[in-house]
C-alpha cells in the first residue's frame, strides 16, 4: 500500500512547488515548478473532505502566517505546521489549531544538533512529545551530508 502525505508548501503567502535547493537568501535563485492560483485553505479543505491524514503546511520563508492561519481554520487540529518553528513560536501554532509542529533548522545552529534548543521547544510544548515532529532531512554534499 502506498501512503500519501499531503503537503501545502507556502512561499510569500502563495502555494508553490519550489525546485529543491533553490530557496536561499538570494531570492533571484528561487525556481518554482508550480504556483497555485488557489489559497492554502482550499487545499486544507480538499484534504479534509477526502480524509487525507498526516497533512502538513510548510512555511518557506516569511510572509506566510495569514495563509497558514486560514488553512488551520479550514481543518483545525489536523494539519502539522513547519518552517521557522522555534521555542518562541511553537506553542502559538498549536494554539492556532496545528495538530503538531515540525522543527528543522532551529535545532541545528551552525550545522550542529542542539539538545538545548530541543529541550527549549519541548518546554514550550509543556513536554508533550506527541505534538513534536523533528525533520531530519539532509542533502548529500560531495562525500558528506
Amino acid at each position: 500500500m502506498t501512503r500519501f502525505r499531503p503537503c501545502i508548501d507556502l512561499h510569500a503567502g502563495q502555494v508553490k512547488q519550489i525546485v529543491g535547493g533553490t530557496l536561499d537568501s538570494a531570492s533571484a535563485a528561487l525556481q518554482t515548478n508550480y504556483v497555485s492560483p488557489l489559497p492554502a485553505a482550499h487545499y486544507a479543505a480538499l484534504y479534509r473532505d477526502n480524509r487525507l491524514e498526516g497533512a502538513h503546511v510548510i512555511m518557506l520563508g516569511p510572509g506566510n502566517d495569514e495563509a497558514v492561519h486560514d488553512a488551520l481554520q479550514a481543518w483545525p487540529g489536523c494539519l502539522q505546521v513547519g518552517g521557522g518553528i522555534t521555542d518562541a513560536n511553537a506553542r502559538s501554532w498549536l494554539d492556532a489549531g496545528a495538530s503538531k509542529i515540525i522543527v528543522t533548522s532551529f535545532l541545528f545552529p551552525d550545522a550542529r544538533f542542539s539538545q538545548a534548543r530541543l529541550d527549549a521547544v519541548l518546554e514550550a510544548l509543556g513536554g508533550d512529545t506527541d505534538k513534536l515532529v523533528i525533520d531530519l532531512s539532509c542533502r548529500r554534499e560531495n562525500d558528506g551530508w
